[in-house]
């Protein structure tokens, strides 16, 4: 059984787009230049789009594993439980935390843009903002979970959520077995940044060195 929640409407988004036009046209020239290098920017887009942004989600998810009262802050209200941390500023004003549980799967999706909680994930990766994506997440999640590589249990239902101009959705993954006794620093190296839009699971503790 899949839930898809889209109770909020999209902003218009032009502002954005123009910033974007701008962006590669400033981008075009300083190439032409020799200022930069395509593949070298590439590089460092990818880092903000898979290392340093979604480090501070880790360290939420990581809180949130260890600390019961941080976690029932962060379900309640997300926002300032996150800013406890010291994650805060644009695209981040209004975030709301799921929990994953084994009954209950949470995958976050824009289906009319690319709106995401960058004061925890950093930048949004391509996939997230294209078109296949945002179509098969609400008609197919489950196969869009088969095309990141592994499957739920059939009793497992998956809620999708929309995120848009007004609310960003930030998923809590489950915490992996066998977990027991890490430090926080240990933990947050768990957390991916597809687990935190339910398009992936947390590391197993085999998975990484401790």
């Amino acid at each position: 059984m899949t839930d898809h929640h889209h109770d909020h409407h999209h902003h218009d988004h032009s502002e954005l787009s123009e910033t974007d036009l701008r962006v590669r046209a400033l981008e075009s020239i300083l190439t032409e230049k020799g200022y930069i290098d395509p593949a070298a920017l590439d590089v460092l887009i990818e880092t903000y789009e898979s290392k340093v942004g979604p480090r501070n989600g880790a360290r939420v998810v990581a809180r949130a594993w260890t600390d019961p009262a941080f976690r029932a802050r962060l379900l309640s209200d997300a926002t300032p439980a996150i800013g406890e941390l010291g994650y805060a500023g644009r695209q981040g004003e209004h975030i709301v935390a799921v929990e994953n549980t084994p009954e209950l799967h949470n995958m976050v999706v824009c289906t009319l843009c690319s709106c995401y909680p960058w004061p925890v994930l950093g930048l949004p990766p391509v996939w997230y903002k294209s078109a296949p994506y945002r179509a098969k997440a609400v008609k197919d999640p489950r196969g869009v979970l088969q095309d990141f590589g592994f499957a739920l249990p059939a009793t497992t239902k998956i809620r999708v959520w929309d995120s848009t101009a007004e609310i960003r959705y930030f998923v809590v993954p489950m915490r992996p077995d066998g977990t027991e006794g890490w430090s926080e620093d240990q933990l947050a190296e768990l957390v991916t940044r597809d687990s935190m839009i339910g398009t992936g699971l947390a590391k197993r503790p085999d998975e990484v060195t401790r």
